[in-house]
């Protein structure tokens, strides 16, 4: 059986990327979430555990064997060298794990597969098309507000540590609008019409 069309879904923190995907849910498309995935094989995977107490300390993990985040936020917040070694260690794991769930969904004509850093389709993935969620700045941060415990000065700094917005329309293959006046849903359907027919662009 052929593998389906693997559609990459990103967007900037609080544009909504994950309601879309739980719109594609709806329609019967398995969707991979990436960063939530990477959590877990951190918290579980034996070579993932070995390997970040090897690097950055036995402190990386709790005493209850779970990631340590805040510590190793401290650790890599201003080291990109420190970063890019960890980040060596995790990716690969990921990546392997995104292909075998891929491999189990053979015969579906797409899946989707959420992520909030992307690359453009083809560039160092397996991705067919990206799809970019957008939404104004403002109500990105007036939703955040409205779901998280941060303050705006916490989610303004998260915002200027991702990707630009400019940065992201080049990643994008397809954009959708959710700035609460463009329908969403329409928008969906008629990407999942074009993801349906299993037609890959390279």
């Amino acid at each position: 059986m052929s593998l389906p069309l693997q559609i990459g879904i990103t967007g900037g923190i609080g544009s909504g990327k994950s309601v879309v995907c739980k719109l594609f849910s709806c329609l019967g498309i398995p969707v991979y979430n990436a960063d939530s995935r990477a959590k877990w094989l951190t918290n579980h995977n034996p070579r993932i555990i070995e390997s970040v107490i090897a690097l950055l300390g036995n402190e990386s993990y709790t005493r209850e064997g779970n990631y340590n985040t805040a510590y190793v936020g401290s650790l890599v917040f201003d080291n990109e060298e420190l970063l890019k070694k960890l980040n060596a260690i995790i990716h690969p794991v990921v990546m392997q794990d995104t292909t075998d769930w891929v491999g189990n969904h053979s015969g579906l004509p797409y899946v989707v597969k959420e992520a909030a850093i992307m690359n453009k389709a083809g560039d160092r993935n397996s991705l067919d098309y990206v799809v970019v969620v957008e939404a104004p700045l403002e109500l990105r941060i007036t939703r955040i507000l409205q779901r998280d415990r941060r303050s705006e000065a916490e989610i303004r700094a998260i915002v200027k540590r991702q990707v630009s917005d400019e940065e992201r329309k080049k990643v994008g293959d397809f954009f959708i609008k959710n700035d609460e006046e463009s329908a969403l849903i329409p928008q969906v359907l008629m990407l999942h019409d074009i993801f349906k027919t299993g037609k890959r662009s390279h």
